[in-house]
């Protein structure tokens, strides 16, 4: 599996011959202005709610790739209505795509979409395929349905946690977070992007790091693979 990184809370993960976003902000984000949204052509963008930090470029960039949407009844039904492919997801439930299998789980947060309709409740997912395991989190707080993951989803191979703090839990939180999806090596996100959200990086580390995992911040851009 390949990640990239393209600012806040959105990653493309290349796997089983397959690209699949999360969470598209983008071109309103002035970190991530180097990046060009024409060249970002997914198969497939799944959501974990309907906040604009997270749903953006989500119209833009699935129309013409062709994407499928993937997210919980409100937030698909929702680009649905606007000609896109979807496939809607709720809490506990899963489904095999090309990619593989996806699981939409639990988050603790609040959901409304730009237009202010109903976003549905917030959700993270777990994406496993014979490559591999992880777990996007999006926005949560630290909650003990993340001790469920381990228990009803293949060992993750990585996570990402977001660790920003004021909207999401902090990086302390998500260390603790590490330790109940039983995961040692996590990827920060929504973190930086707003002042509310800017964080110690050494010390975000450094709390990972006592608990024995790997926190790894990735440069808006930059890719990494396992």
């Amino acid at each position: 599996m390949k990640v990239t990184y393209y600012g806040h809370a959105c990653f493309m993960v290349e796997t089983n011959g397959k690209k699949v976003l999360f969470d598209p902000f983008i071109t309103p984000n002035e970190m991530a202005s180097h990046i060009d949204v024409s060249q970002i052509n997914p198969d497939f963008i799944l959501v974990t709610h309907g906040h604009g930090d997270h749903v953006a470029d989500v119209e833009a960039i699935g129309k013409r790739a062709g994407s499928m949407v993937i997210s919980n009844f409100e937030v698909a039904s929702w680009f649905g209505e606007k000609g896109m492919k979807n496939h809607p997801l709720n809490h506990g439930g899963k489904s095999h795509f090309d990619f593989g299998t996806a699981k939409y789980v639990n988050a603790i947060h609040t959901s409304s979409l730009p237009d202010g309709s109903n976003g549905g409740n917030p959700g993270g997912f777990v994406v496993w395929n014979n490559e591999g395991a992880f777990y996007h989190a999006g926005d949560t707080a630290l909650t003990m349905d993340m001790k469920l993951i381990p228990r009803t989803c293949p060992a993750l191979d990585f996570a990402i946690l977001p660790i920003g703090d004021n909207f999401t839990m902090g990086y302390e939180d998500a260390a603790i977070a590490a330790e109940f999806i039983e995961c040692d090596t996590i990827i920060g996100c929504h973190f930086d992007t707003f002042g509310y959200i800017k964080i110690d990086h050494e010390a975000a580390r450094n709390a990972f790091e006592a608990k024995g995992k790997q926190l790894i911040l990735l440069e808006i851009g930059q890719e990494w693979s396992m």
